[in-house]
């Protein structure tokens, strides 16, 4: 039971070939960018075809290669919250989450909302556009959105990256709350370690495309699999290490990355 993943997919010089599987847990998928990570998210939710593998969530299969199976994203369980949060400026509050429930009833659709803007703390907001709303007022319209339609999944691409520290130490607190209140797996990208361990019960550690380790977050940090992931760990600020390298010297840059 779980998300079961096995996929392949060559891009521009890039091959991602990845297997792994999570439970009822909240995974983080960690390392570099450019590594796989987003990719493996749209990926599952079918945003992006892969060339070969699998995608199954409690043994039903989404995506399979073998049998020409490739199930539309918009009838895929997964709740997806984006980096930039995708919210839509000309919407209001109500109206955005209301988008997340597109394939619901009309007379479902309001009350899922209701629901969704008192479990979320939204209430007296519903008529706010988003640029006269708090950044984690935000992340909680993104949140709201994705679980509207009530996914059996939820994948979160590095949605707190933009985020000041005390705001990103709040929505972590709020990401364990979302999780253990829905009892649903989640899968989320970040290259912030500290935020990985904080959070997660699994993490699977990415390396150019490829799985370097899959492990607790104490295991991960106390026996890395690899010096990769040994040098990863103790980096304080290794993607923005990486950034300051790749504009001195590309080359060296991507020998760092992997």
């Amino acid at each position: 039971m779980g998300l079961q993943v096995r996929l392949q997919k060559k891009v521009k010089g890039f091959a991602l070939d990845i297997e792994w599987q999570i439970s009822n847990e909240l995974a983080v998928l960690f390392g570099f960018s450019g590594a796989g990570k987003s990719m493996t998210l749209q990926l599952i939710a079918g945003l992006i075809k892969p060339d070969k593998g699998q995608v199954s969530l409690d043994d039903i299969v989404y995506f399979d290669s073998s049998i020409g199976t490739n199930i539309p994203p918009q009838e895929r369980p997964f709740g997806y919250v984006f980096q930039d949060l995708a919210l839509f400026p000309h919407m209001t509050v109500l109206q955005n989450i209301l988008y997340g429930a597109a394939n619901l009833p009309n007379n479902e659709k309001l009350n899922r909302a209701h629901e969704m803007i008192r479990a979320f703390k939204l209430t007296g907001l519903e008529d706010r556009y988003s640029h006269e709303i708090s950044g984690g007022q935000k992340q909680r319209v993104a949140f709201a959105r994705a679980l509207i339609r009530q996914p059996r999944m939820l994948l979160l691409d590095e949605p707190f990256s933009a985020l000041d520290r005390p705001l990103r130490l709040e929505m972590r607190r709020f990401l364990r709350e979302v999780r253990d209140n829905f009892s649903i797996p989640a899968l989320l990208v970040t290259h912030d370690f500290e935020e990985a361990v904080a959070i997660s019960d699994k993490i699977i550690v990415y390396e150019h495309g490829k799985i370097a380790q899959i492990d607790s977050p104490e295991k991960v940090k106390g026996n890395p699999a690899n010096i990769y992931v040994s040098q990863l760990v103790a980096c304080d600020d290794c993607e923005g290490i990486y950034e300051i390298a790749q504009q001195a010297n590309p080359a060296d840059a991507e020998k760092l990355r992997r």
